[in-house]
């Protein structure tokens, strides 16, 4: 099989000749930028080339040699980026910048993102990645407060981008091919309000977050309508997103995610499946187990990132509740504790049951459960990985 055969298979919930494995295709599936100049220092092959495609994340572009090396089967179609720029990461290896992305170091030992004369993002000294400062609907009350913000949607030169880098990756590449969208609501929400308040406002004025998710949602459609016009049938899966659950539990009630979320995640995800071939790929970190019911039923064909550590998730309970309807995609290595700290057989061994276990009559992806911190050691990173590929 192709790579992207091998991939489609899992996706059709049957066994493919080998066990399809994921490293960078969406933003938490990926590899801090630190951490992946030591892997590359550690394996013997220069570092030339690293792009720091997410900076807000830190994470690091794979190049062909780590995806060949790690029998990786799927590639992130990235959201456009106007050009690099040479730079270096915080501990002094080099990489590459998106040029609009611009971060000024602080003394001490900080970073903030600035726009213009604006602060957007900081990141402590001694952290790993940003956080966004900036809620442009921070005072928002009204309607009015809302409609005078612009939403942004595809620009024209991204939609040229999508166009023509989908059909580089299709024809050039066998590759399976995931299309980042996001999409994201309870998270946008997060991001135009500021978290607490727009938490508070969930149940103080719902009738604003209505006014509000409406806007949002409407701004969405119209790109997710340009985003698969330009992609057409190139591309297998498209991501979605929106942190449903905490380490112990639902972040927000289901009641309360059926009544604002469900239906207008529902719209996104029919529009999908109704103008396209595309698998809808939807990451939620955390418990999200009350909420999987709910997400099948509107069109959620595949899960991420399967936060086995969380409540209720344990893979045999999701494999055998929702495993003939699902897609699993990561969930093959605890990034909390086991990745990072624990003895690396005990880390062989965890790696291996949960394949064991979600591979079963295909439905699954492998990639560990978030994105790999710079704090973890390329040994660790490659036992992951070799027995993922010891027993494909």
């Amino acid at each position: 099989m192709t790579h992207r055969e091998r991939v489609l298979c899992a996706l059709q919930h049957e066994e493919p000749d080998k066990l399809p494995i994921d490293l960078g295709a969406m933003r938490s599936t990926g590899i801090s930028a630190v951490a992946y100049n030591r892997l590359r220092q550690h394996l013997g092959v220069p570092i030339q080339n690293t792009r720091v495609f997410d900076p807000w994340q830190m994470l690091a572009e794979p190049e062909p040699d780590i995806l060949e090396r790690f029998g990786v089967d799927v590639v992130l179609l990235k959201s456009y980026v106007s050009g690099w720029r040479p730079g270096t990461l915080p501990d002094g290896s080099p990489c590459y910048y998106p040029e609009d992305f611009h971060a000024v170091k602080r003394e001490d030992g900080s970073y903030e993102v600035v726009d213009g004369d604006r602060v957007i993002g900081r990141m402590p000294a001694g952290g790993y990645w940003f956080d966004g400062v900036y809620h442009p609907l921070a005072n928002a009350t009204s309607p009015e407060d809302i409609d005078a913000y612009e939403f942004p949607t595809l620009s024209d030169e991204a939609v040229a981008y999508l166009e023509r880098e989908s059909k580089r990756l299709f024809e050039e590449t066998d590759y399976a091919i995931l299309g980042e969208f996001g999409g994201n609501l309870l998270e946008g929400g997060h991001g135009d309000f500021g978290y607490e308040r727009f938490m508070e406002l969930l149940l103080t004025d719902p009738d604003l977050v209505e006014y509000y998710l409406d806007k949002k949602l409407e701004a969405y459609m119209t790109s997710l309508e340009r985003y698969l016009k330009a992609v057409g049938d190139r591309i297998q899966i498209i991501q979605f997103g929106d942190d449903l659950g905490t380490q112990d539990g639902p972040a927000i009630s289901p009641a309360l995610y059926r009544r604002l979320f469900k239906p207008r995640h529902a719209k996104m995800f029919q529009y999908v499946h109704e103008h396209s071939n595309a698998y809808v790929f939807f990451h939620s970190c955390g418990s999200v187990y009350d909420f999987i019911p709910d997400l099948i039923e509107i069109g959620v064909d595949i899960l991420n990132p399967v936060q086995i550590s969380a409540k209720n998730m344990e893979p045999e309970r999701l494999k055998s509740e929702f495993g003939k309807q699902l897609t699993f995609w990561g969930g093959g290595c605890d990034t909390q504790w086991v990745l990072p700290r624990a003895p690396l057989e005990e880390l062989r061994r965890h790696v291996a049951h949960n394949i064991e276990v979600f591979r079963k009559g295909g439905g699954y992806v492998f990639n560990q459960v978030h994105n790999i911190l710079q704090d973890v050691s390329p040994e660790r990173i490659v036992a992951m990985f070799d027995t993922a590929l010891a027993m494909r």
